[in-house]
């Protein structure tokens, strides 16, 4: 299942996106900047599983009112294999396409099978881009 977050799912998505290796309170992934990105118009997408329940997905939408950027896109690895993030994928896409906003992500390009994903959603290389960052300024 796939639905939106609410604040009392947060606990668990720290949770899973440091075993994920995705983020945590350090890169400014707490509960305030979270709920702050869907005011300004992001979506944050969870996917839960049986039993109970339980958060085994995410995909973070931010808008920054010109294009949306997915962040934060992952299954657990308890999960993976099954097809299920093409399902999320698909589910992420369909917000842009409500929105008529572009959409855009970074990947690691060592990440194959995620590049792998992305590509047969119709996401398109931009070329040899360096991304910088200050995360504490």
């Amino acid at each position: 299942m796939i639905r939106d977050y609410i604040p009392e799912d947060y606990p668990q998505i720290i949770v899973l996106w440091k075993l994920t290796g995705m983020g945590d309170e350090r890169r400014g992934d707490d509960q305030q900047v979270i709920e702050r990105s869907l005011e300004l118009g992001g979506r944050l997408l969870v996917m839960t599983g049986l039993p109970g329940n339980e958060i085994i997905g995410t995909s973070w939408i931010t808008y920054d009112g010109r294009r949306l950027h997915l962040h934060h896109f992952g299954i657990h690895p308890d999960y993976q294999g099954q097809g299920l993030s093409h399902r999320l994928t698909e589910a992420s896409i369909a917000f842009a396409r409500k929105k008529k906003t572009q959409i855009k992500l970074e990947v690691h390009r060592d990440n194959r099978k995620a590049v792998s994903l992305y590509k047969k959603h119709g996401f398109k290389y931009l070329g040899d881009y360096n991304i910088y960052i200050i995360r504490d300024p």
